[in-house]
């Protein structure tokens, strides 16, 4: 790896022109993973790519008039200085968040390489095209809201903003959901049938974390075994097995926990409070995102609730 101060001019060019051939590609990989949700955006990157695409020749048109034709191959990875990227651009589906994230990082990076290339270029035309060259990606935000106001128009940011909302729900909310259901409703069961079997707040509280943990990782591999996320738009599998699993251990752990307190009767008290309180957590969160009413919602949880704690409560007393 070298450092950049050992780079000639002639690099320095190879390496600029390096640059913007891989934004170039990035923002043409942006366009096109955003193309099926988020059309408008994803215009924005064509724009972006075009700008790239114009600094890349203006860059290659200098490189054969002062060195000839033989380009040297020297990429980012093969100096010192640059931010590693991660390759965001091949997760599919893309979210808008993450991508103008990158973009906006990619900006400021290829901008201070500009201004520090053109401070110790001696080559005068050189330098005028640096210099230009880290004013335009300096301007190049501007130029994204120019498109942005072209190209997003309030009906399309609406549509933009109600898939983004559909795909936050559909990579995030729906398994994450499915755990906490399953981790608050099903522990229920096993976490006061010991308490009434036992009496004994230390067991109810080891059977209740046993279950939580082994539900939150028996349901984090089935959901990230469920499908790869390529057809159905749910995402990178891992993400949602990690989200469900995490979800469901805690919504075990959370009234389980009560039971740490050595007097049993205040532990089962706290218990069943803290189990009202996820049975109401949980109908909010159907009815905020998945528009089920509230009613409705409280009542298929809370029945549910219901039936298995009376189950838990009735083999453990007998």
């Amino acid at each position: 790896m070298r450092s950049f101060d050992s780079l000639t001019q002639r690099e320095v060019l190879a390496l600029a022109i390096s640059l913007e051939e891989e934004d170039e590609r990035v923002y043409a990989d942006f366009a096109e993973g955003l193309r099926e949700n988020f059309a408008a955006t994803a215009a924005i990157f064509d724009g972006m790519r075009e700008e790239e695409s114009g600094h890349r020749r203006r860059l290659t048109d200098l490189y054969h008039e002062k060195f000839g034709d033989h380009i040297p191959l020297i990429r980012r990875q093969d100096v010192r200085g640059f931010v590693n990227r991660r390759p965001v651009w091949l997760t599919r589906p893309l979210g808008l968040d993450t991508v103008r994230k990158q973009a906006s990082a990619m900006e400021a990076e290829t901008r201070h390489f500009y201004e520090t290339a053109a401070a110790r270029s001696q080559d005068v035309h050189i330098r005028k095209l640096l210099d230009d060259l880290a004013v335009e990606e300096r301007s190049h935000e501007e130029k994204a809201e120019e498109l942005k106001e072209e190209k997003l128009q309030p009906s399309a940011k609406e549509s933009e903003d109600l898939a983004n909302r559909r795909l936050f729900v559909l990579q995030i909310v729906q398994p994450g959901l499915a755990g906490l259901m399953d981790g608050s409703v099903s522990t229920l069961a096993p976490v006061f049938a010991a308490a009434f079997a036992t009496r004994n707040s230390w067991d109810a509280f080891v059977v209740g974390l046993a279950a939580s943990l082994g539900a939150g990782i028996s349901m984090g591999f089935a959901e990230a075994l469920s499908d790869d996320g390529s057809l159905t738009g749910r995402g990178h599998p891992w993400t949602r097995g990690f989200v469900c699993g995490l979800m469901t251990a805690l919504g075990g752990i959370g009234h389980t926990l009560p039971f740490l307190i050595p007097g049993f009767r205040a532990a089962l008290l706290l218990a069943v409070f803290v189990v009202l309180i996820e049975l109401a957590l949980i109908s909010w969160i159907r009815h905020r995102y998945m528009e089920t009413p509230v009613v409705s919602a409280a009542l298929q949880v809370g029945l549910g609730g219901i039936l298995v704690f009376a189950t838990g409560v009735l083999i453990g007393s007998s």
